[in-house]
């Protein structure tokens, strides 16, 4: 049975707190943060305007940390924005939240799909994003976004882009080919998709040419407008916050996360997980999988794999900085220089900042 909350009063989730003092002004007291209460303060007065803050930043750059230690202090619960933590048993290889953090904030979409099913689209993702977020509102709790995922977190900000549906006939059609006839019929149609898609990224291939199939135009060109779009936040009281880091740092924060994911059975958990039945396309390109599976198979050696895992995991990286540089002009973003600050520090300026964030 889940403890009752702390009977604490907190005057709201944007109360002020002094930098470096660790107390706070106007806020919670030193008694009600201590509360063996399952560390979720005393919600928040159902009169207060009820908004959504969203963590951003690259992979290894310390999101989750941040929105534990914010919840810890508001009275929070966090929703997962990362689209291998959706499913269950790929734990170690996603850095998925452990148990223990789990117990004490509630997380929702976390493992609530099979890795060895169908997939799970972005559609999905935001109906089950949006649900948790409702339900957060109505217990007056602030929800968390923490986010990883590019195409979650544009539509949670845009609603669903313009892409067709599914054409299943189509991709039937599609299924019998092999990776490099894939290849050649999407550079024939869709160059640049080509360049971004990997060789055995099956999945995302057949997709491209869906799209094409669909509606007569390259995948490339649908994405790109998005992308070079001006991003609205088209939500009352969202407030953004986006962790930055230096390339060199976060690139040996990155090697040693995936040399600590090796060392606390990696391979053993992608080894569990076929036994039981193969992945299916979304789960088994996953970071890491992809590459331990290869291992397991006997096509690739453990140190072939952990190279390549270093090398994918930081163009991962790379790739969600370039993202977010697009969130720079919005009103609602904080930029932080997380190389700079722990997450205590980054918890007070968050805090700090929010009275310039528009209601």
């Amino acid at each position: 049975m889940r403890p009752e909350p702390s009977r604490c009063a907190a005057s709201s989730w944007r109360a002020q707190h002094t930098v470096g003092q660790g107390s706070l002004r106007g806020g919670y007291s030193a008694r009600c943060m201590s509360s063996p209460t399952h560390g979720i303060p005393a919600p928040r007065p159902a009169t207060q305007s009820r908004g959504i803050l969203v963590i951003s930043g690259p992979t290894a750059g310390g999101k989750s940390a941040l929105a534990m230690e914010i919840a810890r202090r508001v009275g929070g619960e966090l929703v997962s924005a990362d689209s291998m933590q959706i499913y269950r048993g790929l734990d170690i290889g996603t850095a998925k939240p452990t148990t223990a953090e789990r117990a004490e904030i509630p997380h929702a979409m976390l493992d609530v799909a099979d890795p060895h099913g169908a997939g799970f689209t972005v559609a999905d993702w935001l109906r089950g994003a949006e649900e948790a977020i409702a339900d957060m509102h109505r217990r007056d709790r602030l929800p968390i976004i923490v986010g990883g995922t590019n195409l979650y977190l544009r539509a949670f900000f845009e609603g669903l882009d313009d892409a067709p549906q599914a054409d299943l006939v189509f991709r039937a059609s599609l299924e019998t080919l092999s990776n490099e006839s894939l290849r050649e019929h999407l550079l024939a149609v869709d160059p640049a998709r080509a360049e971004e898609v990997h060789l055995n990224d099956r999945r995302r291939t057949i997709r491209a040419l869906e799209v094409h199939h669909l509606t007569g135009k390259p995948m490339s060109a649908i994405t790109t407008q998005w992308d070079d779009a001006s991003p609205r936040v088209q939500r009352e009281g969202v407030r953004v916050v986006v962790l930055d880091w230096p390339t060199p740092l976060i690139n040996r924060r990155i090697n040693a996360r995936v040399k600590s994911m090796m060392a606390d059975g990696f391979l053993e958990e992608v080894r569990a997980l076929l036994a039981h039945a193969p992945l299916g396309r979304q789960a088994a390109e996953a970071v890491g999988y992809r590459e331990l599976s290869a291992v397991l198979a006997r096509t690739m050696r453990l140190e072939d794999a952990f190279e390549a895992i270093k090398i994918r995991t930081r163009q991962y990286a790379k790739q969600q900085r370039v993202w977010m540089r697009r969130f720079e002009t919005m009103p609602e973003v904080l930029k932080l220089d997380a190389s700079i600050l722990d997450t205590s520090a980054l918890a007070d300026r968050v805090l700090e900042a929010h009275g310039s964030f528009p209601v």
